[in-house]
């Protein structure tokens, strides 16, 4: 029986077909897999006198699946050089054959004024395109580094030692087709769950009354989500069997909201909570929440309600929010305001959320004024408000004794 040939045109169709038949498909992608590795050398002085060729390695880091390693050559690699350079190089330290990567080395400046000096792959076009290692053993760098006398009487040697940084990227390359079959996952469905849990109150073996509304919920449940309520409803000095418990200071929308939280994971729709006021109702309620979230000890509704009140501070409110923060520890929401108030430091001490900073917290002030300080960008635009602050207890920023003016 005779073989008919298939021939394959370029579109990955045969002659005969349709010439609306879809071609196949498929892609190449090539990308590098990035790591790094930082290598101190203390004691250069005494390194110094080793012999040329002789090198101090780093340990062996691991980078796209190889291993990798730092050599430095206090006397040099080459005995023509004469050891009047060192030398750095990266060898391939595992087994492997025609490795092609990127390198960067980075000799850092420690005197602070950022000065490195760099020989990188990354960033710019590569004419002959990554580096080859064909053996274990091959090495990338240069024998001369940098010359050792300039080195030597640099900012990049300090209390007898060096620092390099050094990054490896792999290159790999993969190619895929279309996925002939699949199957989609649903959406994770935990907290849908449980929410319908809570909103049916079905097997609820505790009442929360929030000023005269009854809340039913779930020990287990709450005690699983919060150490405050774990020790409340389940702990030695809580009453596990108290049947309803009392909840003061809170609005019941609000408490309400908390324990949706707790059992979704997701804050509620804003609309949840009655009437609007000055701010957004969302607003209002991450206010609320984010005191509620620091009461019961729960850090990810914390950072929820950190992140909702990040995205409204401005001039007016930047006061306000830092107190709120301050109180309730939230830190990251903190850091936020006090940095955006230093940026704005005049138009800011303007506010009537300043005024009542200024007396409620006055080490707030205090802080606001070292960030102020610490940023060199806003030191000298900033200099001539400093002198409308004064922190309550009469020091200045840097906690000197200064005279109040008459």
């Amino acid at each position: 029986m005779a073989r008919t040939p298939l021939v394959v045109r370029d579109d990955g169709s045969a002659p005969g077909n349709d010439a609306g038949t879809v071609p196949s498909r498929s892609s190449c992608v090539t990308e590098t897999v990035n790591g790094s590795h930082h290598f101190t050398i203390t004691g250069y002085s005494l390194a110094k006198g080793m012999g040329v060729g002789k090198y101090i390695p780093s340990d062996m880091f691991t980078v796209g699946g190889y291993q990798w390693a730092i050599y430095f050559y206090p006397d040099g690699k080459n005995t023509e050089d004469n050891s009047l350079y060192v030398s750095v190089f990266i060898a391939l330290a595992s087994e492997g054959q025609d490795v092609r990567a990127l390198f960067e080395l980075t000799l850092l400046d420690q005197s602070g004024n950022g000065r490195h000096k760099i020989h990188s792959h990354f960033d710019r076009s590569l004419e002959g395109g990554p580096y080859t290692l064909k053996y274990r053993g091959s090495m990338w760098g240069y024998k001369r580094f940098f010359r050792r006398a300039v080195l030597e009487t640099s900012d990049y040697l300090k209390n007898d030692s060096l620092s390099i940084d050094c990054t490896v990227g792999v290159v790999t390359s993969a190619t895929q087709g279309p996925k002939l079959y699949s199957i989609n996952i649903p959406e994770p469905e935990l907290g849908q769950h449980f929410g319908a849990l809570f909103d049916s109150g079905e097997e609820a073996d505790v009442l929360f009354d929030v000023d005269g509304t009854i809340i039913p919920a779930h020990k287990l449940v709450l005690a699983a989500r919060s150490p405050v309520f774990k020790e409340q409803l389940l702990g030695k000095s809580g009453d596990s069997s108290a049947g309803t418990v009392q909840i003061k200071d809170m609005d019941p929308p609000i408490f309400r909201a908390l324990l949706q939280f707790i059992y979704k994971d997701k804050l509620p729709d804003a609309d949840e909570l009655p009437g609007t006021s000055s701010t957004s109702p969302s607003t209002m309620m991450a206010q609320h929440l984010l005191a509620a979230a620091d009461r019961y000890n729960l850090d990810r509704l914390r950072v929820v309600c950190e992140a909702k009140l990040c995205e409204d501070i401005n001039v007016d409110t930047v006061a306000s929010t830092l107190a709120l923060a301050e109180q309730h520890h939230a830190m990251q929401l903190k850091a936020v305001c006090l940095k955006f108030a230093a940026s704005h430091l005049a138009a800011v001490m303007q506010s009537e959320g300043f005024e009542q900073l200024r007396g409620n917290f006055p080490s707030l002030q205090s802080e606001l004024l070292k960030t102020v300080a610490r940023a060199d960008e806003d030191g000298s635009r900033n200099r001539s408000v400093w002198g409308q602050v004064t922190v309550c207890d009469g020091t200045d920023v840097v906690g000197r004794r200064v005279r109040q003016r008459n």
